[in-house]
């Protein structure tokens, strides 16, 4: 064989690579003489990925709304992991901030459109039947989604409209925890009691709330975006994917999943309450919580005005 520079310089390279950490060149390279090559279904883990889909009643539409929520879920996923690469870059750009914030827009833009795979792809009759048993279960308990509010803006922004005032950044964790927006949906409105819905959900990942937010404390999107230059938050590419980013998550995509609720769960003037027992409709109307997470970007009138038109 000649001898082929390309390649003399390729293995000098993974000869650098195996010498900083300690590892023989020869024995990797021998062991590629063995290996299996790789394919596409051992990649992706096909196999795995589609045993994951288990019925619990013999419905056909069934499996329709466990794969679109599991598709949910991977796309939680996706977002988390373009916010993790904001929040812990050292020296953030206008330009990076951008385009990842673009991409969260994105997912959220395909959330938001494949409602209709909610809305149109299942029978009313075979959903009211199958939702019976997934009580008390609820896509309140989606811990991804807490999180992605939680990595997107400061805590106060997410506590009950009703109990901002008594809140700020002195406040404890686990008591700004306890009157987050949510948890109204979770608790019974005269009592204050929490259903089983909300108990459990805590038992599962109270802990692990705790301390997401507190790692998040300071370099949350809208921290991130505060802690930038004066001029780089003036951008108007920067600033438009903050509005883009904020409207789709707490105005189209939420709206979205309230008209799908409101197509299955509304029928005259009898409002079926949500599986985990939650007042859905309070709790998800945008008007009722105003949940905005970069308030800096909105004008008072447009802040006065959130959620009132859709």
């Amino acid at each position: 064989m000649k001898d082929q520079p390309e390649t003399n310089k390729l293995l000098e390279q993974l000869k650098d690579k195996y010498d900083a950490i300690g590892q023989d060149l020869d024995t990797h390279l021998e062991g590629l003489l063995y290996s299996e090559p790789i394919t596409y279904w051992d990649y992706i883990q096909t196999d795995a990925l589609l045993s994951l889909q288990i019925q619990r009643t013999t419905l056909p539409d069934e499996m329709v709304f466990i794969i679109y929520h599991q598709i949910n879920e991977l796309l939680f996923k996706m977002i988390l992991w373009e916010i993790q690469q904001v929040s812990h870059h050292k020296n953030l750009s206008v330009q990076f901030f951008s385009e990842r914030l673009m991409r969260v827009s994105r997912y959220f833009d395909m959330l938001t459109s494949s409602f209709n795979i909610m809305t149109e792809g299942m029978e009313v009759e075979q959903y009211l039947k199958f939702r019976n048993t997934l009580t008390p279960a609820s896509g309140f308990q989606s811990a991804q989604y807490r999180k992605i509010e939680f990595a997107s803006t400061d805590l106060i922004n997410l506590i009950d409209a009703r109990f901002r005032g008594n809140i700020d950044r002195n406040t404890s964790y686990e008591h700004a925890l306890e009157h987050l927006y949510w948890q109204a949906a979770g608790k019974n409105f005269k009592t204050g009691e929490k259903s089983y819905l909300l108990k459990s959900f805590e038992e599962r990942y109270k802990n692990e709330f705790v301390a997401f937010t507190k790692e998040y404390n300071t370099i949350n999107l809208y921290a991130k975006f505060k802690s930038l230059p004066k001029d780089d938050q003036q951008n108007p590419e920067l600033k438009n994917a903050m509005r883009h980013y904020d409207y789709t998550v707490n105005i189209t995509w939420v709206m979205a999943h309230y008209n799908t609720a409101l197509r299955y769960l509304s029928h005259g003037d009898e409002t079926k309450e949500a599986t985990g027992g939650s007042d859905w409709a309070k709790y998800m109307l945008p008007k009722y919580q105003k949940r905005i997470f970069f308030p800096d970007v909105w004008t008072a009138q447009e802040i006065e005005d959130w959620g009132k038109n859709v």
